[in-house]
Protein backbone atom coordinates (compact mmCIF):
# COMPACT_ATOMS: atom_id res chain seq x y z
CA UNK A 1 0.00 0.00 0.00
CA UNK A 2 1.86 3.30 -0.88
CA UNK A 3 2.33 6.07 1.43
CA UNK A 4 1.88 9.67 0.32
CA UNK A 5 4.56 11.97 2.03
CA UNK A 6 4.42 15.94 2.44
CA UNK A 7 5.63 18.33 -0.66
CA UNK A 8 8.46 20.88 1.23
CA UNK A 9 11.37 22.73 0.15
CA UNK A 10 11.55 20.34 -3.16
CA UNK A 11 11.21 17.14 -1.30
CA UNK A 12 8.94 14.36 0.06
CA UNK A 13 9.11 14.26 3.49
CA UNK A 14 7.23 12.02 5.78
CA UNK A 15 5.32 13.75 8.91
CA UNK A 16 6.72 14.58 12.01
CA UNK A 17 4.47 12.40 13.68
CA UNK A 18 4.87 9.60 11.50
CA UNK A 19 0.58 9.35 11.59
CA UNK A 20 -1.18 8.66 8.88
CA UNK A 21 -5.05 8.65 7.00
CA UNK A 22 -6.71 6.10 5.21
CA UNK A 23 -7.54 7.33 1.67
CA UNK A 24 -10.53 5.00 0.28
CA UNK A 25 -11.20 4.78 -2.78
CA UNK A 26 -14.98 5.66 -3.25
CA UNK A 27 -15.77 3.15 -5.55
CA UNK A 28 -14.56 0.36 -4.22
CA UNK A 29 -14.75 1.47 -0.15
CA UNK A 30 -11.36 0.08 -0.17
CA UNK A 31 -8.15 1.80 1.61
CA UNK A 32 -5.79 2.07 -1.07
CA UNK A 33 -3.12 4.21 0.02
CA UNK A 34 -2.22 6.68 3.40
CA UNK A 35 -1.82 10.53 3.66
CA UNK A 36 0.00 12.54 6.27
CA UNK A 37 -1.51 13.28 9.64
CA UNK A 38 0.40 16.57 9.21
CA UNK A 39 0.16 18.87 12.65
CA UNK A 40 1.54 22.01 13.36
CA UNK A 41 5.60 20.79 13.57
CA UNK A 42 4.93 20.31 9.58
CA UNK A 43 3.15 24.02 8.78
CA UNK A 44 6.19 25.53 10.52
CA UNK A 45 8.96 23.57 8.59
CA UNK A 46 6.71 24.31 5.26
CA UNK A 47 6.43 28.22 6.33
CA UNK A 48 10.07 28.25 6.79
CA UNK A 49 11.02 26.73 3.41
CA UNK A 50 8.41 29.05 1.71
CA UNK A 51 9.77 32.02 3.37
CA UNK A 52 13.08 31.14 2.78
CA UNK A 53 12.38 30.83 -1.43
CA UNK A 54 9.94 33.71 -1.39
CA UNK A 55 12.84 36.67 -2.09
CA UNK A 56 14.00 34.98 -4.89
CA UNK A 57 10.65 33.80 -6.30
CA UNK A 58 9.46 37.26 -6.32
CA UNK A 59 12.13 39.24 -7.67
CA UNK A 60 11.78 36.96 -10.73
CA UNK A 61 10.26 38.83 -13.66
CA UNK A 62 6.95 38.00 -14.71
CA UNK A 63 7.64 35.97 -17.29
CA UNK A 64 10.12 34.00 -16.08
CA UNK A 65 7.48 33.16 -13.37
CA UNK A 66 5.02 32.91 -16.35
CA UNK A 67 7.57 30.39 -17.79
CA UNK A 68 7.43 28.25 -14.56
CA UNK A 69 3.62 27.54 -15.07
CA UNK A 70 3.90 26.77 -18.93
CA UNK A 71 6.40 24.35 -18.01
CA UNK A 72 3.99 22.81 -15.16
CA UNK A 73 1.21 23.19 -17.29
CA UNK A 74 2.98 21.15 -20.18
CA UNK A 75 4.17 18.12 -18.05
CA UNK A 76 0.43 18.22 -16.45
CA UNK A 77 -1.11 17.64 -19.74
CA UNK A 78 1.76 14.93 -20.94
CA UNK A 79 0.42 12.81 -18.14
CA UNK A 80 -3.16 13.80 -18.49
CA UNK A 81 -4.71 10.20 -18.61
CA UNK A 82 -2.60 9.13 -15.28
CA UNK A 83 -3.90 12.06 -13.79
CA UNK A 84 -7.28 11.30 -14.74
CA UNK A 85 -7.34 7.59 -13.47
CA UNK A 86 -5.51 8.81 -10.14
CA UNK A 87 -8.28 11.19 -9.56
CA UNK A 88 -11.21 8.99 -10.42
CA UNK A 89 -9.84 6.70 -8.10
CA UNK A 90 -9.77 9.33 -5.52
CA UNK A 91 -13.03 10.88 -5.85
CA UNK A 92 -15.32 8.35 -7.75
CA UNK A 93 -16.00 10.27 -10.81
CA UNK A 94 -16.39 8.86 -13.78
CA UNK A 95 -12.46 8.85 -15.79
CA UNK A 96 -14.12 10.53 -18.66
CA UNK A 97 -15.49 12.67 -16.73
CA UNK A 98 -11.54 13.64 -15.36
CA UNK A 99 -10.00 13.31 -18.37
CA UNK A 100 -12.56 16.04 -20.15
CA UNK A 101 -13.18 18.38 -17.30
CA UNK A 102 -10.92 18.16 -14.11
CA UNK A 103 -7.34 17.47 -15.88
CA UNK A 104 -7.72 19.80 -18.80
CA UNK A 105 -8.83 22.84 -16.36
CA UNK A 106 -5.89 22.04 -14.05
CA UNK A 107 -4.26 22.20 -17.41
CA UNK A 108 -5.74 25.36 -18.48
CA UNK A 109 -5.10 26.63 -15.05
CA UNK A 110 -1.56 27.12 -15.04
CA UNK A 111 -1.66 28.14 -18.52
CA UNK A 112 -4.55 31.00 -18.56
CA UNK A 113 -2.34 32.87 -15.71
CA UNK A 114 1.12 32.12 -17.49
CA UNK A 115 -0.23 34.06 -20.26
CA UNK A 116 -2.64 36.20 -18.36
CA UNK A 117 0.02 37.26 -15.65
CA UNK A 118 2.68 39.63 -18.01
CA UNK A 119 -0.61 41.66 -19.57
CA UNK A 120 -2.00 42.28 -15.52
CA UNK A 121 -0.85 45.86 -14.51
CA UNK A 122 1.60 44.84 -11.66
CA UNK A 123 3.37 48.09 -11.90
CA UNK A 124 1.68 50.98 -13.42
CA UNK A 125 1.25 55.19 -12.94
CA UNK A 126 -1.16 57.88 -12.81
CA UNK A 127 0.04 61.30 -13.34
CA UNK A 128 -1.03 65.03 -12.53
CA UNK A 129 0.07 68.85 -12.33
CA UNK A 130 1.76 68.29 -9.29
CA UNK A 131 2.69 64.78 -8.87
CA UNK A 132 3.66 61.22 -10.04
CA UNK A 133 1.57 58.54 -8.57
CA UNK A 134 3.38 54.64 -8.81
CA UNK A 135 0.79 52.35 -8.24
CA UNK A 136 2.54 48.83 -6.96
CA UNK A 137 0.68 45.20 -6.72
CA UNK A 138 4.03 43.50 -4.21
CA UNK A 139 3.31 39.85 -3.65
CA UNK A 140 2.29 39.27 0.20
CA UNK A 141 5.05 36.80 0.74
CA UNK A 142 3.85 33.53 1.96
CA UNK A 143 0.42 32.75 1.10
CA UNK A 144 -1.95 29.44 2.40
CA UNK A 145 -4.20 27.19 -0.37
CA UNK A 146 -6.58 24.86 0.81
CA UNK A 147 -8.98 23.14 -1.71
CA UNK A 148 -11.73 20.90 -1.25
CA UNK A 149 -12.10 17.19 -1.89
CA UNK A 150 -15.07 17.47 -5.04
CA UNK A 151 -12.77 18.72 -8.04
CA UNK A 152 -9.01 18.12 -6.18
CA UNK A 153 -6.51 19.28 -8.60
CA UNK A 154 -8.69 21.71 -10.41
CA UNK A 155 -9.37 23.66 -7.84
CA UNK A 156 -5.53 23.03 -6.05
CA UNK A 157 -4.41 24.58 -9.74
CA UNK A 158 -7.37 27.64 -9.76
CA UNK A 159 -5.58 28.78 -6.45
CA UNK A 160 -1.86 27.93 -6.64
CA UNK A 161 -1.17 29.12 -9.95
CA UNK A 162 -1.93 32.64 -9.63
CA UNK A 163 -0.63 32.90 -6.45
CA UNK A 164 2.79 31.85 -7.94
CA UNK A 165 2.07 34.58 -11.08
CA UNK A 166 1.94 37.15 -8.42
CA UNK A 167 5.09 36.72 -7.08
CA UNK A 168 4.48 34.44 -4.07
CA UNK A 169 5.50 31.42 -1.86
CA UNK A 170 2.74 29.14 -1.11
CA UNK A 171 2.01 27.06 1.44
CA UNK A 172 -1.04 24.56 -0.01
CA UNK A 173 -3.47 21.83 1.66
CA UNK A 174 -5.66 19.86 -0.33
CA UNK A 175 -8.06 17.82 1.18
CA UNK A 176 -6.98 14.65 3.12
CA UNK A 177 -9.84 12.61 1.65
CA UNK A 178 -8.48 13.29 -2.21
CA UNK A 179 -4.68 13.97 -1.91
CA UNK A 180 -3.21 12.00 -4.81
CA UNK A 181 -3.05 14.57 -7.68
CA UNK A 182 -1.55 17.11 -5.28
CA UNK A 183 0.91 14.48 -4.44
CA UNK A 184 1.95 14.10 -7.99
CA UNK A 185 1.68 17.70 -8.59
CA UNK A 186 4.90 17.52 -6.10
CA UNK A 187 6.66 15.15 -8.89
CA UNK A 188 5.56 17.49 -11.86
CA UNK A 189 6.49 21.02 -9.79
CA UNK A 190 10.24 18.72 -9.54
CA UNK A 191 10.84 17.97 -12.98
CA UNK A 192 9.65 21.76 -13.94
CA UNK A 193 12.73 22.29 -11.79
CA UNK A 194 10.54 24.84 -9.49
CA UNK A 195 12.65 26.40 -7.07
CA UNK A 196 12.70 24.59 -4.08
CA UNK A 197 10.57 25.97 -0.83
CA UNK A 198 8.02 28.25 -4.13
CA UNK A 199 4.94 25.36 -3.66
CA UNK A 200 5.00 23.46 -0.60
CA UNK A 201 1.76 20.72 -0.24
CA UNK A 202 1.28 19.68 3.20
CA UNK A 203 -1.67 16.77 3.84
CA UNK A 204 -3.73 16.24 6.54
CA UNK A 205 -6.59 16.92 8.39
CA UNK A 206 -8.86 20.40 8.83
CA UNK A 207 -8.81 20.39 12.90
CA UNK A 208 -4.78 19.81 13.19
CA UNK A 209 -3.01 21.06 8.92
CA UNK A 210 -5.86 23.34 8.16
CA UNK A 211 -5.68 24.88 11.76
CA UNK A 212 -2.14 25.16 12.05
CA UNK A 213 -1.94 26.93 8.72
CA UNK A 214 -4.66 29.34 8.75
CA UNK A 215 -3.46 30.53 12.63
CA UNK A 216 0.56 31.07 11.21
CA UNK A 217 1.41 34.29 11.90
CA UNK A 218 3.80 34.51 8.73
CA UNK A 219 1.44 32.94 6.18
CA UNK A 220 -0.52 36.36 5.11
CA UNK A 221 -3.21 35.37 3.16
CA UNK A 222 -5.50 32.34 3.30
CA UNK A 223 -7.33 31.34 -0.44
CA UNK A 224 -10.30 28.55 0.74
CA UNK A 225 -12.66 26.61 -0.89
CA UNK A 226 -14.61 24.09 0.59
CA UNK A 227 -17.93 24.12 2.97
CA UNK A 228 -19.83 27.45 4.80
CA UNK A 229 -19.14 25.96 8.04
CA UNK A 230 -15.67 25.77 7.30
CA UNK A 231 -15.23 28.93 5.93
CA UNK A 232 -16.98 30.87 9.03
CA UNK A 233 -14.31 28.87 11.11
CA UNK A 234 -11.48 30.48 9.13
CA UNK A 235 -13.28 33.68 9.07
CA UNK A 236 -13.71 33.87 12.75
CA UNK A 237 -10.06 32.66 14.08
CA UNK A 238 -8.09 34.90 11.14
CA UNK A 239 -10.27 38.04 12.52
CA UNK A 240 -8.12 39.37 14.72
CA UNK A 241 -5.12 38.96 12.75
CA UNK A 242 -6.61 40.31 9.46
CA UNK A 243 -5.25 38.27 6.84
CA UNK A 244 -6.54 38.48 3.64
CA UNK A 245 -9.57 35.86 2.95
CA UNK A 246 -10.91 34.66 -0.24
CA UNK A 247 -14.03 32.43 0.34
CA UNK A 248 -15.47 30.44 -2.00
CA UNK A 249 -17.83 28.33 -0.17
CA UNK A 250 -21.47 26.68 -0.85
CA UNK A 251 -24.20 26.59 -2.99
CA UNK A 252 -28.47 25.77 -3.58
CA UNK A 253 -28.29 26.94 -7.04
CA UNK A 254 -31.49 27.81 -8.72
CA UNK A 255 -32.11 27.23 -12.49
CA UNK A 256 -35.23 28.96 -13.21
CA UNK A 257 -36.91 27.78 -16.57
CA UNK A 258 -39.35 30.00 -18.50
CA UNK A 259 -41.87 28.41 -21.03
CA UNK A 260 -40.16 30.70 -23.84
CA UNK A 261 -37.10 28.56 -23.47
CA UNK A 262 -35.24 26.45 -26.38
CA UNK A 263 -36.39 23.35 -24.74
CA UNK A 264 -34.26 20.61 -25.79
CA UNK A 265 -30.90 22.98 -25.29
CA UNK A 266 -32.40 23.58 -21.65
CA UNK A 267 -33.32 19.91 -21.09
CA UNK A 268 -30.39 18.40 -22.29
CA UNK A 269 -28.08 21.08 -20.12
CA UNK A 270 -30.41 21.06 -16.72
CA UNK A 271 -29.36 16.77 -16.21
CA UNK A 272 -25.61 17.83 -16.48
CA UNK A 273 -26.25 20.72 -14.17
CA UNK A 274 -27.97 18.30 -11.86
CA UNK A 275 -25.83 15.63 -11.84
CA UNK A 276 -22.54 16.13 -13.06
CA UNK A 277 -19.86 15.10 -10.78
CA UNK A 278 -22.74 13.14 -8.59
CA UNK A 279 -24.03 16.52 -8.09
CA UNK A 280 -20.79 17.38 -6.18
CA UNK A 281 -20.50 20.68 -7.26
CA UNK A 282 -20.71 23.88 -5.66
CA UNK A 283 -22.09 25.19 -9.22
CA UNK A 284 -25.02 22.07 -9.37
CA UNK A 285 -28.57 23.31 -9.80
CA UNK A 286 -29.96 21.69 -7.17
CA UNK A 287 -33.09 23.58 -6.96
CA UNK A 288 -34.91 23.64 -10.29
CA UNK A 289 -37.43 26.01 -10.87
CA UNK A 290 -39.97 25.96 -13.39
CA UNK A 291 -42.71 27.65 -15.11
CA UNK A 292 -46.43 26.39 -14.26
CA UNK A 293 -47.02 25.95 -17.66
CA UNK A 294 -44.53 23.78 -18.67
CA UNK A 295 -44.38 21.58 -15.11
CA UNK A 296 -45.56 18.38 -16.76
CA UNK A 297 -43.95 18.94 -19.58
CA UNK A 298 -40.64 19.61 -17.87
CA UNK A 299 -41.08 16.57 -15.39
CA UNK A 300 -41.68 13.85 -17.60
CA UNK A 301 -39.04 14.88 -20.10
CA UNK A 302 -36.35 15.22 -17.24
CA UNK A 303 -37.42 11.71 -15.61
CA UNK A 304 -37.06 10.08 -19.12
CA UNK A 305 -33.62 11.69 -19.56
CA UNK A 306 -32.63 11.05 -15.85
CA UNK A 307 -34.04 7.18 -16.16
CA UNK A 308 -31.48 6.98 -19.36
CA UNK A 309 -28.23 7.65 -16.83
CA UNK A 310 -26.12 5.09 -15.45
CA UNK A 311 -24.69 4.86 -12.34
CA UNK A 312 -21.39 2.38 -12.54
CA UNK A 313 -17.76 1.54 -12.10
CA UNK A 314 -15.79 5.01 -12.28
CA UNK A 315 -13.39 2.70 -14.92
CA UNK A 316 -16.65 1.89 -17.06
CA UNK A 317 -16.59 4.56 -20.24
CA UNK A 318 -20.58 4.10 -19.91
CA UNK A 319 -20.60 4.91 -16.48
CA UNK A 320 -22.46 8.81 -16.32
CA UNK A 321 -22.30 8.72 -12.61
CA UNK A 322 -20.13 7.43 -9.95
CA UNK A 323 -19.73 6.84 -6.23
CA UNK A 324 -19.96 9.99 -4.23
CA UNK A 325 -16.75 10.54 -2.35
CA UNK A 326 -16.83 9.40 0.91
CA UNK A 327 -18.82 6.76 3.26
CA UNK A 328 -20.03 10.09 5.54
CA UNK A 329 -21.25 11.85 2.76
CA UNK A 330 -23.04 8.88 1.37
CA UNK A 331 -25.12 8.82 4.41
CA UNK A 332 -25.26 12.69 5.02
CA UNK A 333 -26.93 12.17 1.20
CA UNK A 334 -29.08 9.14 2.30
CA UNK A 335 -29.95 10.92 5.20
CA UNK A 336 -31.55 14.18 3.20
CA UNK A 337 -33.85 11.88 0.85
CA UNK A 338 -35.06 10.52 4.03
CA UNK A 339 -35.51 14.12 5.49
CA UNK A 340 -37.14 14.96 2.12
CA UNK A 341 -39.86 12.75 2.00
CA UNK A 342 -40.60 13.42 6.20
CA UNK A 343 -41.04 16.90 4.67
CA UNK A 344 -43.39 15.75 2.56
CA UNK A 345 -41.47 15.52 -0.69
CA UNK A 346 -42.57 12.90 -3.29
CA UNK A 347 -39.75 11.17 -5.10
CA UNK A 348 -40.02 10.45 -8.75
CA UNK A 349 -36.90 9.18 -9.48
CA UNK A 350 -34.24 7.79 -7.73
CA UNK A 351 -33.69 7.93 -4.02
CA UNK A 352 -31.82 4.71 -3.55
CA UNK A 353 -28.55 3.18 -3.31
CA UNK A 354 -27.24 1.59 -5.59
CA UNK A 355 -25.80 -1.72 -5.32
CA UNK A 356 -22.70 -2.75 -7.92
CA UNK A 357 -21.43 -6.37 -8.65
CA UNK A 358 -17.67 -7.17 -9.23
CA UNK A 359 -14.93 -4.77 -7.74
CA UNK A 360 -16.95 -2.05 -6.80
CA UNK A 361 -19.95 -3.93 -4.49
CA UNK A 362 -18.58 -2.20 -1.47
CA UNK A 363 -18.67 1.37 -3.09
CA UNK A 364 -20.97 4.31 -2.29
CA UNK A 365 -23.20 4.78 -5.05
CA UNK A 366 -26.42 6.87 -5.26
CA UNK A 367 -29.38 6.60 -8.00
CA UNK A 368 -29.93 10.37 -9.77
CA UNK A 369 -33.14 11.53 -7.44
CA UNK A 370 -35.43 14.03 -8.19
CA UNK A 371 -38.40 15.33 -5.52
CA UNK A 372 -41.32 17.24 -6.05
CA UNK A 373 -44.05 18.54 -3.90
CA UNK A 374 -41.43 20.48 -1.03
CA UNK A 375 -42.30 24.17 -0.52
CA UNK A 376 -38.73 26.02 -0.92
CA UNK A 377 -38.23 26.62 2.99
CA UNK A 378 -38.17 22.98 4.00
CA UNK A 379 -34.13 21.84 4.66
CA UNK A 380 -33.86 20.25 1.60
CA UNK A 381 -34.85 23.08 -0.50
CA UNK A 382 -32.41 25.35 2.25
CA UNK A 383 -29.71 23.45 3.22
CA UNK A 384 -26.69 22.34 0.45
CA UNK A 385 -27.09 18.48 -0.10
CA UNK A 386 -24.25 18.64 -2.34
CA UNK A 387 -24.98 15.23 -4.29
CA UNK A 388 -27.06 13.91 -7.16
CA UNK A 389 -30.22 15.09 -6.08
CA UNK A 390 -32.66 17.77 -6.91
CA UNK A 391 -35.97 19.38 -6.37
CA UNK A 392 -38.73 20.58 -8.40
CA UNK A 393 -40.10 23.75 -7.95
CA UNK A 394 -43.53 25.48 -9.79
CA UNK A 395 -43.68 29.24 -10.25
CA UNK A 396 -45.89 31.38 -11.59
CA UNK A 397 -44.30 34.69 -13.29
CA UNK A 398 -40.99 36.61 -13.11
CA UNK A 399 -41.91 38.13 -9.78
CA UNK A 400 -42.49 34.86 -8.06
CA UNK A 401 -39.48 33.02 -9.73
CA UNK A 402 -37.12 36.03 -8.53
CA UNK A 403 -38.58 35.55 -5.01
CA UNK A 404 -38.04 31.82 -5.06
CA UNK A 405 -34.90 31.83 -6.23
CA UNK A 406 -33.39 34.73 -3.23
CA UNK A 407 -34.78 32.87 -0.55
CA UNK A 408 -31.77 31.02 0.52
CA UNK A 409 -28.60 32.34 2.71
CA UNK A 410 -26.72 30.79 -0.54
CA UNK A 411 -26.20 33.01 -3.74
CA UNK A 412 -22.93 31.50 -5.71
CA UNK A 413 -24.76 30.64 -9.12
CA UNK A 414 -28.06 30.58 -11.23
CA UNK A 415 -29.04 29.92 -14.68
CA UNK A 416 -31.94 31.23 -16.39
CA UNK A 417 -33.59 29.95 -19.13
CA UNK A 418 -35.33 32.13 -21.85
CA UNK A 419 -35.30 33.76 -25.24
CA UNK A 420 -36.62 36.98 -24.55
CA UNK A 421 -33.58 39.13 -24.02
CA UNK A 422 -35.23 41.97 -21.79
CA UNK A 423 -36.22 39.33 -19.48
CA UNK A 424 -33.02 37.64 -19.26
CA UNK A 425 -31.65 41.17 -17.99
CA UNK A 426 -34.28 41.70 -15.75
CA UNK A 427 -34.10 38.48 -13.73
CA UNK A 428 -30.05 37.96 -13.72
CA UNK A 429 -30.22 41.65 -12.52
CA UNK A 430 -32.40 40.58 -9.74
CA UNK A 431 -31.34 37.21 -8.75
CA UNK A 432 -28.62 37.52 -5.89
CA UNK A 433 -26.07 35.35 -6.89
CA UNK A 434 -22.19 35.67 -8.49
CA UNK A 435 -21.81 33.73 -11.23
CA UNK A 436 -25.42 33.72 -13.33
CA UNK A 437 -25.48 31.48 -16.93
CA UNK A 438 -27.76 32.49 -19.57
CA UNK A 439 -29.38 29.91 -21.68
CA UNK A 440 -26.01 27.91 -20.77
CA UNK A 441 -24.25 26.10 -17.58
CA UNK A 442 -20.62 26.13 -16.81
CA UNK A 443 -19.16 28.21 -19.39
CA UNK A 444 -16.23 29.88 -18.51
CA UNK A 445 -13.80 32.87 -19.26
CA UNK A 446 -11.50 32.76 -16.61
CA UNK A 447 -10.80 36.41 -17.15
CA UNK A 448 -14.31 36.83 -15.08
CA UNK A 449 -14.50 36.80 -11.58
CA UNK A 450 -16.09 33.86 -9.77
CA UNK A 451 -17.39 34.00 -5.94
CA UNK A 452 -21.12 34.46 -4.38
CA UNK A 453 -23.03 36.29 -2.45
CA UNK A 454 -24.13 35.93 1.33
CA UNK A 455 -23.13 32.51 2.54
CA UNK A 456 -21.45 31.63 -0.57
CA UNK A 457 -18.45 33.41 -0.15
CA UNK A 458 -16.40 36.56 0.38
CA UNK A 459 -14.38 37.89 -2.48
CA UNK A 460 -13.79 36.87 -5.53
CA UNK A 461 -11.40 34.50 -8.01
CA UNK A 462 -10.48 34.30 -11.52
CA UNK A 463 -8.47 36.98 -13.51
CA UNK A 464 -7.15 40.08 -12.67
CA UNK A 465 -9.65 39.55 -9.15
CA UNK A 466 -6.77 36.75 -7.97
CA UNK A 467 -3.72 38.44 -8.60
CA UNK A 468 -5.17 41.10 -6.94
CA UNK A 469 -6.16 39.00 -4.59
CA UNK A 470 -2.47 37.86 -4.43
CA UNK A 471 -0.79 41.22 -3.95
CA UNK A 472 -0.91 44.36 -1.85
CA UNK A 473 -1.13 47.86 -3.82
CA UNK A 474 1.01 50.43 -2.68
CA UNK A 475 1.38 53.96 -3.92
CA UNK A 476 4.39 55.47 -4.14
CA UNK A 477 3.39 59.37 -4.60
CA UNK A 478 6.65 61.97 -5.97
CA UNK A 479 6.12 65.62 -6.19
CA UNK A 480 6.24 67.51 -9.79
CA UNK A 481 5.99 70.95 -7.88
Amino acid sequence: MEQLANFINGKFIQPKSEEYIDVFEPATGQVYSKVPNSSSADINVAFQAANAAFPGWSELTVTDRSQYLHKIAALLESQLDDFADYESRDTGKPVTLAQSVDIPRAIANFRFFAEYGPTFKFDSELNNDQSKNRVVHAPLGVVGCISPWNLPLYLFTWKIAPALMAGNTVLAKPSEITPYTAYKLGEICVDANLPAGVLNIVHGQGITAGDALINHKGVQAISFTGGTATGKIIAQKTAASFKKLSLEMGGKNPAIIFTDCNYNKMLETVVQSSFSNQGQLCLSSSRILIQTEIFEQFKQGFIRKVAKLIVGDPQDNESNLGAVSSKNHFEKVMNYIELAQKEGGKILWGGKAVKLNGRCKKGWFIEPTIIEGLNNASKTNQEEIFGPVVTLIPFDDEEEAIQIANESDYGLSATIWTEDKERATRVSNQVEAGVIWVNCWLVRDLRTPFGGMKQSGMGREGGAEALRFFTEQKNVCTSTV
